[in-house]
């Protein structure tokens, strides 16, 4: 099987407020979107993916955890530390924390779907 593309579907409750955090917190590019009748989504690159945001999900306030989310939305960074306080300066509660293996910073989108900063120059090295 030879794939031309890979991408998530992220359904969401809370869909217009998922799409402004893609879009304007997190700063992906924006593919395109589409607000017909029968159809209504955002769908922003993702670092050579597709992130496609659609109507429908279920949104936990407080988050979710890997039992009700098992899936985590992970982006690789140079400076974990620098991303993490943009992200706070933008009004996300970000928890960075140190790990023998690299360093990350844990948040949620306005769904409570987990996500993650992890940096980028020791990935893959243990």
């Amino acid at each position: 099987m030879e794939i031309d593309r890979t991408g998530v579907i992220l359904n969401t409750e809370n869909y217009r407020a998922c799409v402004t955090f893609y879009g304007e917190v997190l700063g992906l590019p924006l593919l395109f979107e589409f607000d017909r009748p029968d159809e209504r989504l955002t769908c922003f690159d993702m670092g050579g993916a597709y992130l496609m945001v659609e109507p429908g999900g279920t949104a936990r306030p407080k988050g979710k955890t890997p039992e009700t989310c098992p899936t985590k939305f992970r982006f690789n960074v140079r400076d974990v530390e620098a991303a993490a306080a943009e992200l706070v300066a933008r009004g996300v509660e970000v928890r960075v924390r140190k790990h023998d293996w690299g360093m990350t910073a844990e948040f949620h989108d306005p769904d409570g779907n987990r996500c993650a900063l992890r940096s980028e120059s020791d990935f893959g090295s243990r």
